[in-house]
């Protein structure tokens, strides 16, 4: 999944986001509010990780701009302010999450799984299509109970089909989702690793779940 990670304290906003990039998303990162504000209005981010004492424009106004625009990310606040009434202004801002300084990456890493989890609708961290399970907690894949062992992109865009099982997604949906703001978009890979994937999901007499609509994109699901 794809993030931004907007926080002017230089290591903790590295921290962050190598954490996140090390757990599979894709992460573009900011250090003032103008320019966390101008990345999420320019992106379609799949979760924000936004503090809140921010340089130019502090993160209730990036959040109150956003929700005001009709944005519907999930966004996780950061805060050094542990008091009832900044977390309370917080979450009325339109925050979906709120997490004090200092935090266990680990916690932040869970609270990020289940905003993105909330976000698609799925509650349970194992998504199953057909005899294919993909652990987002572990970052596992499964199928007919053998382990697929698949590189860091590879189960990226899995996970990205998995969590859109049954709906058509386009090429330029997965590369708004799946790569960060650098990565050039005028290759090939997509197709190059969603055959990568067949060739490592697709087993002798089990049904294909990986089908390519021409001109269109790709679908993960049983056909009829």
């Amino acid at each position: 999944m794809r993030a931004l990670v907007v926080e002017d304290y230089a290591p903790i906003r590295k921290a962050v986001s190598e954490g996140l990039a090390d757990n599979g998303f894709a992460v573009d990162s900011a250090s003032d509010g103008e320019e966390g504000l101008w990345y999420a209005q320019q992106n379609p981010y799949d979760v924000i990780v936004l503090d809140l004492m921010l340089p130019k424009l502090d993160g209730l106004a990036v959040l109150a701009k956003l929700r005001a625009g009709g944005a519907r990310t999930p966004i996780l606040l950061l805060t050094a302010r542990d008091g009832v009434d900044d977390r309370v202004k917080g979450l009325d801002a339109g925050a979906d999450d709120y997490l004090v300084k200092p935090f266990a990456f680990a916690e932040l890493l869970a609270r990020v799984r289940a905003l993105v989890r909330r976000a698609y609708d799925t509650r349970d961290p194992v998504i199953r299509v057909a005899d294919l399970e993909v652990d987002t907690t572990k970052r596992a894949v499964k199928r007919a109970g053998e382990s697929i062992t698949l590189s860091a992109r590879e189960y990226a865009l899995l996970e990205y089909l998995a969590l859109r099982t049954g709906q058509l997604v386009t090429r330029t949906e997965i590369w708004e989702h799946v790569y960060d703001f650098a990565s050039d978009t005028h290759s090939n890979v997509v197709d190059v690793y969603i055959g990568y994937l067949r060739k490592k999901l697709e087993r002798d007499g089990a049904p294909k779940l990986i089908h390519t609509r021409r001109g269109q994109g790709y679908l993960l699901g049983v056909e009829p």
